[in-house]
């Protein structure tokens, strides 16, 4: 259970605020009376959560600036005082990765060390949560899923930089933070589907674009299994975790999986059936028989630790993730307040959490 008591007044600093994640959190928390305070990039010049949802009025501060910039980050921290970091800036796509794979190792990787040597300077914090990737698992392609002491991984470079990212925090950690009074954790979430991604290349986003113009949606991987879930269903595990590592740091430190339910992990053309349905007009897609690079064919979680340790659960299926997911998109479309209308899908979410 997310405890609003807990949030209220808590000041919170979020990287990567500007992201398709980090926008929906920065609602979320501001929603509980957090003091939110932003690092990221600046939101992209053309679709855009942030900019389409007003996420800017949900902060107390706002930095534009890169998590490569230790100094500039270092002084952002130190100025908004947090009591709790999550950190979400990232090069987040695997054929982004492929493209310039060392703007990706130096955003995912010294991005994160430059995160921790920001929060051993400035003795405000007392929790940090790293958010990875499922894709930082060492893949086998294997039919159960991974649990939170497999190896970490990676074919592409974006995959692998994730791990190495797990691999940063599992060292500060045991180096610096042991003792320090400063609870480290990190999230491995599924693939995540929501109102507002805009990212190319992802099925989402694609699905919209194609048929708000009328056109079949190409899909690279039809049989490729991903454990889908909605954006705010990692979003709660977050929120419950982080208040974990503050009321009980030593039992919740560490590495924890968020997926969805193990009958949800289902292959994209299932994920493309279910979209194309929701959306009506008569949508479509076909497969995309062009070269791609290489993309895991099998992926799922096993999250028994969060169930069992931290009471976490999924809320949403992925039928109804999905529905709520091209609703926004049609709300968008149809010019409506889409702040308004983020707020009242988290609202809806909770509302299905209270009732568990």
């Amino acid at each position: 259970m997310i405890d609003p008591l807990f949030w209220k007044d808590r000041k919170v600093l979020i990287t990567g605020h500007t992201g398709f994640k980090g926008g929906w959190l920065s609602h979320w928390l501001k929603n509980l009376g957090a003091h939110v305070n932003g690092y990221a990039l600046p939101p992209n010049a053309g679709h855009s959560f942030y900019t389409q949802t007003s996420v800017s009025h949900s902060l107390l501060s706002n930095t534009f600036s890169d998590i490569r910039h230790l100094d500039a980050f270092k002084k952002a921290m130190q100025l908004a005082e947090p009591s709790i970091v999550i950190h979400l800036a990232a090069q987040p796509l695997v054929i982004d990765s492929y493209l310039d794979p060392i703007s990706t190792y130096s955003t995912n990787v010294m991005g994160v060390v430059n995160m921790f040597e920001a929060v051993r300077s400035c003795s405000s914090v007392k929790a940090v949560l790293n958010v990875t990737t499922d894709k930082c698992y060492e893949n086998k392609e294997q039919l159960v899923g991974y649990q939170e002491n497999d190896p970490m991984g990676g074919h592409d470079p974006y995959s692998s930089s994730k791990g190495c990212s797990e691999l940063v925090s599992a060292s500060y950690r045991k180096s610096f933070f042991n003792d320090s009074g400063v609870a480290i954790a990190s999230a491995r979430a599924g693939n995540v589907i929501g109102g507002g991604d805009w990212a190319k290349n992802r099925i989402i986003p694609d699905a919209m674009n194609a048929f708000a113009n009328n056109e079949k949606l190409l899909i690279r991987n039809p049989n490729s299994i991903r454990p889908w879930q909605h954006v705010l269903e990692p979003l709660f595990g977050y929120l419950m975790l982080c208040q974990q590592l503050i009321n009980n740091p030593d039992t919740f430190s560490g590495a924890w999986n968020f997926g969805p339910s193990l009958e949800d992990a289902q292959p994209v053309s299932v994920l493309a059936d279910i979209i194309s349905e929701s959306w009506g007009d008569n949508a479509e897609w076909k497969y995309d028989n062009g070269e791609h690079p290489h993309e895991a064919n099998y992926l799922k979680l096993n999250c028994s630790k969060a169930k069992n340790i931290l009471k976490w659960e999924p809320i949403w299926t992925l039928d109804q993730a999905l529905v709520e997911t091209v609703k926004w998109y049609k709300a968008f479309y149809n010019n409506e307040n889409m702040s308004k209308f983020t707020l009242e899908q988290i609202e809806k979410y909770i509302s299905y959490e209270s009732a568990l």
